[in-house]
């Protein structure tokens, strides 16, 4: 009997070592990110609309909106920025948004994937290529400082706006990207930007009114007519924004999964009812509702949403609409006319309040089943206190920064073109190009 205990418990103990052997092995696999081609597929195809939002969008949006003489200027700001954005976002700006900082982590990333030198050919950034995620935040990189080119539209020197424009990626966008998404305090003080109320439109707004303040108003402004050239460039243009807009709130899921779902469904109720909001609040105060203004509160209800689009359901999103289109109708029309400053195409009017509206809204109507931090009517009213942190953090240092760069640039080239060439056009003074 005892030899036969000792038979026993010793193919037990080579069973149970066996099974340890085979159960580690999968418990590590289980473990270890291994790439998903539906959530890659889902990324590519969200990285191309993103771009396209810029390229061709952003471009024909800004083009139809500025009259006839700068059009072409418009849209090379906007294609000039996409290039000078990819390069230093493969140079530097990744690294600075995403990698890690050391003792400086909380404010800004580190050098170590300069010219993403630590890319490998497969290495992953959750279940898709790491190359997929860089350039899916790079075409984020392209369009913010793209979006702040329509504040001083009419007026700038090309020389000045492409030295602004390397600095400003590389001293404001990539340290705020980091703040949010890299691991900063903003991140680490629960700050909820889903896909870029913050990082990206507030950023950019306040940008644009410093810009705007900075270089002063156009000539003639408050006197001439200065009506867009072609709106039907800007309805196609605010168009593509809208499509490619998926790509941005839904492709911030970076997975093909039920947020990516939600952030489509409510991305698109909220930019219906935002549109229909400005156009209504037009209509009651100026008598006709425009086409300038419905898809001016389009882009509105698009730039609200982005923060809150993976944290609410779709009548936060109803709300936010409301909210989005009504404040910054006030603020692009009202307001601009009462303080007068000069923000050619409202970059701020509708990118820094409308993200300013969305980022302080999600703080109201986040919802833990759906981004897993509840909001103020979920009880957790200390939310919109910490929303209202991420925005202050955001205008001071854009502000600041921006100020910072403009002057360089002012002593450098000059910021602003000579009152003979802005009274003639940009387009065949800076490009020797006319649209006729």
């Amino acid at each position: 009997m005892t030899t036969l205990k000792k038979y026993l418990w010793g193919a037990g103990a080579v069973v149970a070592a066996l099974a340890l052997l085979h159960i580690e092995p999968a418990l590590a696999q289980e473990e270890t990110p291994t790439l998903d081609t539906g959530d890659t597929a889902w990324m590519l195809t969200s990285t191309a609309i993103v771009l396209m939002m810029t390229i061709p969008g952003l471009a024909l949006f800004y083009g139809g909106m500025v009259r006839k003489k700068s059009i072409l200027a418009a849209i090379m700001q906007c294609f000039a920025t996409c290039c000078i954005g990819t390069v230093v976002w493969f140079v530097i700006g990744y690294s600075l948004a995403f990698s890690d900082g050391g003792a400086l982590n909380d404010y800004v990333g580190g050098l170590s994937n300069v010219f993403l030198k630590d890319m490998a050919f497969d290495s992953l950034s959750g279940t898709i290529p790491e190359t997929v995620f860089m350039t899916f935040q790079m075409t984020f990189a392209i369009i913010t400082p793209a979006l702040i080119t329509g504040a001083w539209a009419d007026r700038m020197k090309f020389s000045s706006m492409v030295l602004f424009m390397i600095l400003w990626q590389i001293i404001v966008y990539a340290p705020i990207t980091h703040w949010v998404w890299g691991g900063g305090f903003l991140s680490e003080e629960g700050v909820l930007d889903f896909a870029g109320g913050t990082v990206v439109h507030i950023n950019a707004g306040i940008a644009g009114l410093v810009g705007a303040i900075f270089l002063g108003k156009r000539l003639g402004y408050g006197e001439e007519n200065m009506a867009p050239y072609n709106l039907v460039y800007a309805v196609v243009g605010a168009s593509l924004l809208w499509v490619g807009w998926f790509g941005f709130n839904a492709g911030s899921a970076v997975a093909a999964n039920e947020t990516a779902g939600m952030a489509m469904a409510v991305t698109q109720i909220c930019t219906a009812v935002a549109a229909l909001s400005w156009m209504f609040a037009e209509w009651i105060v100026h008598g006709k509702p425009s086409v300038l203004g419905i898809i001016s509160g389009a882009v509105a209800g698009l730039v609200a949403i982005t923060p809150a689009s993976g944290f609410v359901d779709p009548m936060g999103a109803l709300w936010i609409g409301i909210a989005a289109g009504i404040i910054c109708f006030f603020f692009a029309t009202t307001v601009k006319r009462a303080l007068g400053y000069d923000d050619s195409l409202d970059a701020f009017g509708v990118h820094g309040i409308g993200g300013i509206v969305g980022a302080l809204l999600t703080g109201v109507f986040a919802v833990e089943a759906i981004g897993g931090t509840p909001g103020a009517l979920e009880g957790n009213v200390g939310q919109i206190w910490i929303q209202f942190v991420g925005i202050l953090a955001t205008i001071v240092w854009s502000a600041l920064a921006t100020f910072v760069i403009l002057i360089v640039c002012n002593i450098l080239f000059g910021v602003r073109v000579s009152e003979a060439v802005e009274v003639e056009g940009l387009d065949i003074n800076l490009h020797g190009e006319t649209v006729q």
